[in-house]
């Protein structure tokens, strides 16, 4: 099994969760650089982010709702916040792929009030965040759903889900309540 910044090597090859154990000196500097040298190779040592990009979802949603919401949140945070994308990508054949994010998207669930609190707590912050209300699953572009969240108090969104970026630790207390999805 290749090594990379998603997995750690498990003995047997067997895959594994991502780790967000401690994988470098605890007592450098932390970086936000997937590597500092790209030619190091899959025997580099993993890298650990100072920063945090995570999704809490209300755990009521259908799969699909699920799977829509994440993609839905995390398409702002590449608009907005550009130190999150990596490079490109090429294949060995110099075929030419997007970029995606430099760090793993870690997806949480929760319960409405503990989606509720986490809002409060990332605007508090002011934190980089993107919503979804349940309002947006009844049309079918951005302008109507960016009419749908205007039409809504802040306090009084029916949220279903939350994308948020920013300093690890500030993320983690962000997150206050909720669990790693399953």
């Amino acid at each position: 099994m290749q090594r990379t910044y998603k997995t750690i090597p498990h003995p047997g090859g067997e895959s594994h969760s991502m780790s967000t154990a401690p994988t470098t000196d605890p007592n450098a500097a932390p970086t936000t650089d997937l590597t500092t040298d790209p030619t190091a190779g899959p025997h580099a040592a993993p890298v650990r982010f100072d920063t945090k990009i995570a999704v809490l979802l209300r755990e009521d949603l259908e799969p699909w709702q699920r799977l829509n919401v994440t993609a839905f949140l995390v398409s702002g945070l590449g608009t907005t916040v550009p130190e999150v994308i990596g490079e490109p990508y090429q294949d060995a054949d110099g075929v030419s792929y997007l970029p995606m994010f430099r760090q793993p998207v870690l997806v949480f669930e929760g319960t409405k009030e503990t989606l509720r609190a986490a809002h409060g707590r990332a605007l508090t912050r002011a934190l980089p965040c993107a919503v979804f209300t349940a309002d947006l699953f009844a049309t079918g572009n951005d302008r109507d759903n960016r009419a749908a969240v205007r039409a809504v108090p802040t306090a009084d969104l029916d949220l279903v889900g939350l994308a948020v970026y920013g300093p690890r630790n500030g993320v983690d207390k962000i997150l206050k309540g909720a669990r790693m999805h399953p």
